[in-house]
């Protein structure tokens, strides 16, 4: 597998995101099922390991991260990120989201960054977490302070990357003059494209780029047809039964792609991505072992120009129904 580079670090072209291993993602899951699959993700290849401190109740991603990658912690890149799990006491900073729970709440204040980190690294089991990313901006909180207190983390060898997360172009360029930024985590795939300034940006300055969601929430893998109770999906409106249905038939000629091709759904949607830019790595998530080996795969796909051409166009008439970024406008931004 090639490889791809994100600021100083060197990773696999496609990583894996665990946060569907917690309950309450897509359902109820245990923790045996939970390492199995985390497993499966290191032994296709996977070396990026996304998780956060938000994940699950009391750090109980990053737990299982750990307990998973132990004896294998040198052969990847373990990223994390911070800032939901507020300290008793302290304020939380509310901003709206355009999920049916409304909102988020976080707490950026740099006197927290430490703790937060050293908290995360116990949970890992590691010593320094290689890539290190405020979940979202906090509303209350300059975000330049906060890029400070990680800059200082960095200084103390407790993380060796920093990170960004749900930023705007503004708030990259902001945080870059006060640290080097190795990678933005932003939602980005098929059904759900980047800001044009974000990934300008990105690329004028060197940073990579971590897609989070490229599945959609696993919608561009073709399968999913309803959302069941307990499922985090259950919260945003592409989902809803109605708007659902009507997806899976405007994205049809893209699965007509993939067929034509020999592939699933989903490895044409990573390959798509891939190929947007050379410093891109999506963190596709699965429990399924069978799932995660077929898109790692996606890394090993070439795509035409012509084959682009047709997805190009394809993509022009998929102008998916209800909204799917949940950040809401203005909200943590």
């Amino acid at each position: 597998m090639s490889v791809r580079t994100l600021g100083g670090l060197s990773t696999a072209p496609i990583g894996f995101g665990a946060m569907v291993l917690s309950p309450g993602v897509y359902g109820e899951i245990d923790d045996e099922r939970g390492a199995t699959a985390l497993r499966a993700a290191l032994d296709a290849g996977a070396t990026l390991i996304d998780t956060a401190d938000g994940y699950g109740a009391e750090g109980h991603n990053e737990r299982l991260v750990g307990r998973a990658i132990a004896g294998r912690r040198d052969e990847l890149v373990i990223a994390t990120k911070f800032g939901f799990r507020i300290p008793e006491g302290a304020e939380a900073h509310r901003f709206p989201v355009a999920a049916a729970f409304g909102e988020l709440a976080v707490n950026l204040d740099p006197k927290y960054v430490r703790g937060y980190a050293e908290q995360s690294l116990r949970n890992l089991g590691i010593e320094a977490i290689d890539l290190y990313y405020p979940h979202f901006p906090d509303p209350q909180v300059p975000f330049e302070e906060t890029v400070g207190a990680v800059a200082e983390l960095i200084g103390a060898g407790l993380v060796r990357q920093l990170g960004l997360s749900n930023v705007t172009a503004e708030q990259l360029r902001a945080a870059y003059a006060v640290h080097p930024v190795a990678a933005v985590q932003v939602q980005w795939s098929m059904w759900q494209p980047v800001d044009p300034a974000l990934l300008a940006t990105a690329r004028e300055l060197g940073v990579g780029l971590v897609a989070w969601s490229p599945l959609g929430g696993g919608f561009l893998t073709g399968t999913v047809q309803q959302v069941a109770e307990g499922d985090f999906r259950r919260n945003l409106e592409r989902y809803d039964e109605a708007n659902l249905r009507a997806n899976n038939d405007r994205y049809a000629p893209l699965r007509a792609i993939a067929a034509e091709l020999g592939l699933t759904p989903g490895q044409l949607a990573l390959a798509w991505l891939l190929n947007q830019d050379e410093h891109v790595v999506p963190i596709p998530g699965s429990r399924t072992p069978a799932h995660i080996v077929e898109n790692l795969a996606a890394a090993e796909v070439a795509l035409s120009p012509q084959t682009l051409g047709r997805i190009a166009a394809a993509l022009d008439g998929f102008t998916p129904v209800g909204r799917g970024a949940i950040l809401a406008e203005g909200g943590g931004r």
